[in-house]
């Protein structure tokens, strides 16, 4: 298959007229965010069954007409592990393509592991292993040579040899249309929106502060996340996760005590110093946010934990019968947010919650018994 290699105007209007008249398309896109905040958007690539292209956004003086030609609701955007491409078209565009298929999450729905990565249902479904030649390739440079352009184009045209072959599978288990709403989620605007308040929820070790401590770490984590955005650098080239722990157990209250502190960078000190005192004096005088949201015990009881054990066993049974990973059916963190009536739930939607979630609500509720045998768990209505 040619590769049509677009970067003037003229041949992306011609490939705009080919998207148009395709019922699905193949994407995927090559980008660098090393040494920034947002990924740098440096290729795209397009297939379907009869053709490939390579878009050029660093040759293009404009990419509006391949936007709307990509978004049209009538074409759907196939993708593997589609997020971070996804955050690429929400940062040039102020929105997500749809409707979207992901492999990725359809995998699973196969017999596959949750999350498998593309190298594995490339092998797995065409028996090809995929090069490891360009993995580490700067796709910010150019010219790109001939091979890092057909190793780029191998990714989608795979991808569309996938899709056809996991529809005709999931048709004929019945199965398509449980994915509609996992889909339909990956539409939600908020999830390409990285909130700075929150930013201290990625924070690991952040649960064994407390007090001051935490307060300390979620004001410096927010200063973090807004400043990277704001010079679109690298959260870490401010300051490392482990430094703002340090610092929100030292509490240094003035510039001098801040650059006494072991391994801090001076370029740090002399740049920010002010600000970061006045950050960690500041927070000290408020209490944190919660730990733990909703109420929600740090520690769950040994009747809770029975509580889950119980519920687990129901969603093994239930994956078996339909040849699923019992992780793709639940994963105790979801039964846990079940336990807590948490709303935001993959149980509580689309074929999940057929499949086992309306069960369980069921079971935890009393209107629904256990019934053992030494062979079986069977559920009946109390």
């Amino acid at each position: 298959m040619t590769i049509q290699y677009i970067n003037t105007t003229e041949k992306l209007d011609a490939l705009c007229q080919q998207i148009l008249q395709e019922p699905w398309i193949a994407l995927d896109t090559e980008f660098l965010r090393e040494k920034t905040y947002y990924p740098q958007f440096c290729l795209l690539q397009i297939a379907t069954p009869e053709w490939v292209a390579c878009i050029d956004p660093l040759a293009l003086p404009d990419l509006d007409k391949l936007f709307d030609a990509i978004y049209q609701p009538t074409i759907t955007k196939v993708l593997h592990s589609c997020r971070q491409d996804l955050e690429i078209f929400y940062q040039l565009t102020g929105k997500v393509p749809e409707p979207v298929f992901d492999t990725q999450i359809a995998a699973p729905l196969l017999g596959f592991q949750e999350n498998p990565g593309y190298a594995m249902l490339v092998s797995n479904f065409l028996n090809i292993n995929l090069s490891k030649a360009h993995t580490r390739t700067d796709w910010s440079v150019r010219p790109l040579s001939e091979a890092q352009i057909q190793y780029a184009a191998d990714d989608v045209i795979y991808l569309c040899k996938i899709y056809q072959i996991m529809c005709e599978q999931l048709e004929k288990l019945g199965r398509l249309h449980w994915l509609e709403n996992d889909f339909k989620q990956l539409n939600d605007t908020e999830l390409y929106q990285i909130s700075p308040s929150n930013a201290w929820l990625k924070i690991k070790g952040k649960n064994k502060l407390t007090g001051k401590q935490l307060s300390i770490i979620q004001a410096l984590s927010e200063w973090r996340e807004s400043t990277a955005q704001s010079v679109n650098k690298p959260r870490n080239w401010l300051i490392r996760d482990d430094m703002m722990l340090e610092l929100a157990k030292l509490q240094p209250a003035t510039v001098s005590e801040l650059a006494k502190v072991r391994n801090i960078n001076e370029r740090l000190v002399r740049r920010y110093g002010n600000v970061l005192c006045d950050l960690i004096n500041e927070a000290k005088q408020h209490p944190p946010k919660p730990l733990h949201e909703n109420g929600k015990p740090p520690k769950k009881t040994q009747q809770q934990e029975a509580v889950l054990d119980v519920l687990t066993a129901i969603v093994r049974i239930r994956a078996e019968q339909n040849s699923l990973n019992p992780v793709v059916l639940a994963t105790r963190k979801d039964l846990e947010k079940l336990i807590y009536a948490d709303e935001d739930n993959p149980l509580l939607q689309g074929w999940r919650h057929s499949m086992v979630g309306e069960e369980l609500q069921c079971l935890l509720e009393g209107r629904c018994a256990l019934k053992l045998t030494p062979e079986s768990v069977i559920v009946n209505q109390a």
